[in-house]
């Protein structure tokens, strides 16, 4: 089975195409789809839609917000409902072609583990292409995950990954960059990019502030999720060790001058460089004191089944299989 999940919202007159889409290329390609479309607190006739669908088609399962929770819930009640082996996931304005699944199913095929769309050539105004380029070449530079197009709503998945991956927030965008920080293999494939026929774009300037925030958030959790002391206690450390040493220093001009003939007396009242020190100091000891409380909660709350994945174990008797999901109560 394949569980394609559609976020919605205000695209009461995209699904009715999106669904016939859908179901054609199912019909061609002898797939068994399971589609869900998970309706992110619409004002317009969206639900409406989705259960004249659900109605028509039993393969249709429709999911309704109570308001709007973000692109990132949607796609984590879709997960949660996904019955299929393979999970697609894809944006409910007509912008993604559901005729390049197959193309993304292949390439998964070829050992890899998620599989994202490229929109090389964009339907979309300079004003959001640009943006996205630059947030793109930079998560591909601080991640390590290189990819073109971070952002395609156009992505497949195994099942494993959607086990072991936890959305929230606006962190849709950076699924490929936490299935790799697992140790799932990540590629892309060039896709077709329509322009929108109806309904309006949901995005904003705003999001590029948005996107530069979750990136060093995702950056931080990758980096230094189980170890954040690492992080901040270096930081604490080397201003904590600048602090002391300038304040060690301006302590010997002060009693130099106060003891050798012919120096100047120095007051450090009047010293800029003293209250440098002392700041430098506080904001050591408030990163350490920070790094310290996180490492206190990541060992109170992190099992230790969480900080690895498993790809495969065997059993005596038994063939090599793969793992479900990471949590080590299941061996045998």
């Amino acid at each position: 089975m394949l569980s394609v999940i559609i976020p919605v919202l205000d695209e009461a007159e995209n699904l009715p195409q999106l669904h016939r889409e859908l179901a054609d290329v199912a019909a061609v390609e002898g797939y068994d789809p399971q589609m869900i479309f998970v309706d992110d607190g619409s004002t317009d006739e969206s639900w409406a839609a989705i259960e004249r669908l659900a109605a028509d088609d039993p393969r249709v399962l429709g999911i309704r917000f109570r308001r709007n929770f973000g692109k990132a819930a949607a796609l984590s009640a879709g997960f949660d409902a996904a019955e299929g082996d393979r999970i697609v996931t894809l944006d409910g304005d007509l912008q993604d072609d559901p005729a390049e699944i197959p193309r993304l199913l292949a390439e998964l095929d070829q050992g890899f583990d998620v599989v994202s769309g490229w929109k090389q050539v964009r339907h979309d105004p300079w004003h959001k292409v640009w943006p996205s380029r630059v947030f793109n070449w930079l998560v591909s530079r601080f991640t390590g995950v290189v990819l073109h197009d971070h952002n395609c709503g156009l992505k497949c998945f195994r099942r494993e990954v959607i086990h072991e991956i936890r959305l929230y927030g606006e962190l849709h965008r950076f699924v490929p960059v936490l299935a790799a920080a697992r140790g799932f293999k990540v590629s892309e494939v060039v896709v077709e990019h329509r322009p929108r026929k109806f309904g309006r774009s949901k995005y904003g300037v705003s999001r590029i502030i948005t996107g530069l925030l979750d990136l060093l958030t995702v950056k931080f959790v990758i980096g230094y999720g189980q170890r954040p002391q690492h992080l901040l206690g270096t930081i604490g450390l080397v201003s904590f060790g600048l602090g002391g040493l300038t304040m060690a220093y301006l302590a010997v001009r002060w009693c130099a001058s106060r003891m050798v003939d012919g120096l100047a007396p120095i007051h450090l009242h009047e010293t800029a460089a003293l209250y440098y020190a002392l700041a430098l100091v506080v904001i050591g000891a408030q990163f350490m004191t920070f790094g310290f409380l996180g490492e206190m909660i990541a060992a109170y709350l992190v099992r230790e089944a969480d900080t690895y994945s498993i790809a495969q174990h065997t059993s005596p008797g038994r063939a090599s299989r793969s793992a479900p999901t990471s949590n080590a109560s299941e061996l045998p």
